[in-house]
């Protein structure tokens, strides 16, 4: 039996289906907030940016499962998911005409040279917030083989107590339908610690609580995207400094694979990008996976960055790609790098680029014009 069993693509509705929160990303580009007049809008999410990556760029059959709202910025959301060919399961909310419930905003700069980009949130009375364990009929979504691979994340499990509960149960659903399931811890402090806050608690307890949630959610996974960072604070796993070892270094995130089998026997491979950051537009950028016992690493690039967010995104895409359509893990991981690195050369969170411009620089072809 293969390592991962994925249910074949005949007869199935859907490659990959995503669960996560929908927001609008604003982005005034290099100009900082507090200087911009005018602002880009990006239909975003760490787990959606998963499914409309495989969609617009590799050509896959993917559903996202969220929260909308009845207003004119879910409808402007709804547009984008629809030009990316991503099937919608929707919970349907009304806005009140004055406080909400709201979709999230994610604001978030460039940045430039040595000033750092810039994320905060204004995720107030967001409708993902609400959603809970029976918004959906998993029977019906996923019935028997209709849906190959499960995809959520970190972020949507930090938003409210009830996300982390619904990511559990759509796991447990997907695992009885025979998909393979996976999850981005993509570890957010900001949004732990506001909910811990919200709810009483203090910081420290926030990583607690975190780190809890995150175990009980990593119980149910095969395939883990993270780093050694997000496997230490987000799992509550011992490693080593992640500051002593160099950012392109995989030895901090191979020694910790012990921890992550020891604690959880369910998970069969881990996959993380490696980044060492010059300045905000110049980026060294590698990649790391471990999969059955074995590593594997992809060559180090040299990256000159148009905008950063999204390229982690980008990276579990390519790798769930190459997964999905049997590819070596090599190969695998070379397409996850590849368009990773390419989502950082364009505007937004999702991908521009093509399959053939992916599958050419995971080969190591030049960046030469094109006639």
């Amino acid at each position: 039996m293969p390592l991962l069993p994925i249910p074949a693509a005949a007869g199935a509705a859907h490659d990959l289906l995503a669960l996560g929160a929908l927001v609008t990303r604003l982005d005034p580009g290099v100009t900082p907030f507090a200087q911009a007049d005018e602002y880009t809008l990006h239909v975003a999410g760490g787990e959606y940016n998963v499914a409309a990556n495989l969609s617009t760029c590799f050509g896959m059959r993917t559903a996202i499962v969220s929260a909308i709202v009845n207003y004119p910025i879910g409808r402007r959301v709804e547009y984008a998911v629809q030009r990316a060919g991503v099937f919608p399961y929707y919970k349907r909310f009304e806005h009140d005409g004055v406080r909400g419930p709201n979709m999230g905003i994610v604001w978030s700069d460039r940045g430039q040279g040595l000033r750092a980009p810039v994320v905060f949130y204004n995720r107030a009375n967001e409708a993902a917030q609400r959603l809970a364990p029976g918004s959906f009929n998993w029977n019906t979504i996923f019935g028997a083989g209709r849906v190959r691979w499960f995809h959520s994340g970190g972020i949507f499990s930090a938003l409210s107590p009830t996300t982390p509960e619904l990511i559990i149960e759509a796991m447990q659903a997907a695992k009885k339908a025979g998909a393979v399931v996976s999850f981005d811890i993509n570890y957010r402090e900001k949004l732990w610690t506001a909910a811990a806050v919200e709810q009483g608690r203090n910081a420290a307890q926030a990583s607690e609580e975190a780190a809890k949630t995150l175990r009980r959610i990593a119980a149910n996974v095969d395939v883990l995207v993270g780093n050694e960072e997000d496997l230490q604070k987000g799992l509550g796993l011992k490693g080593q400094n992640v500051e002593v070892k160099g950012k392109l270094d995989p030895s901090a995130f191979f020694a910790m694979m012990d921890n992550v089998t020891g604690d959880f026997p369910n998970i069969k491979a881990v996959a993380t990008t490696l980044r060492e950051v010059h300045s905000v537009n110049r980026h060294s950028w590698s990649a790391v996976l471990w999969l059955d016992g074995k590593t594997y690493q992809a060559p180090v690039a040299e990256l000159d960055v148009y905008d950063r967010v999204g390229g982690g995104d980008g990276f579990a895409a390519g790798l769930f790609y190459g997964l999905l359509c049997g590819k070596e893990p090599q190969e695998a991981l070379a397409l996850g790098w590849a368009h990773g690195a390419l989502v950082t050369t364009t505007p937004g969170d999702t991908s521009m680029c093509s399959l053939e411009q992916v599958e050419a620089f995971a080969s190591g072809a030049p960046a030469r014009i094109q006639r």
